[in-house]
């Protein structure tokens, strides 16, 4: 089995052993096979993505205990979502308007700067 097969089939528990004595050595070859392990995707439970999936989850089924507090938590982050969308679509139709008001500048400038040069 040729090295790099056999050091791909390590588990994370493996990657993370070589790392920390990486960094006793010498801190780059830990840092490298930190780097390493994030680029490949050995630390996959680890993303961003993959940590905000697992808080919305539990953050949905999670009870106080209190229904009234809950129906009331609920409602708030069901309308705090509703004002980010709004706010996301302003903030999409402000860029919008300021970029055609930038192209038209753009070619005013150009229709005026060529009809001086003809």
């Amino acid at each position: 089995m040729p090295t790099a097969a056999m050091l791909d089939d390590l588990p994370k528990g493996a990657w993370i052993a070589m790392m920390v004595i990486g960094f006793i050595l010498f801190w780059p070859i830990g840092l490298g096979i930190l780097f390493y392990m994030i680029w490949s995707g050995k630390m996959q439970g680890w993303n961003r993505d993959g940590m905000r999936r697992c808080s919305s989850q539990f953050r949905r089924h999670r009870s106080s205990g209190n229904t009234a507090f809950d129906g009331y938590r609920d409602e708030t982050l069901k309308r705090l979502a509703e004002e980010q969308k709004a706010f996301g679509d302003f903030m999409e139709r402000l860029r919008r308007a300021k970029d055609q008001t930038e192209f038209d500048q753009f070619m005013a400038e150009r229709n005026a700067g060529g009809a001086t040069a003809n």
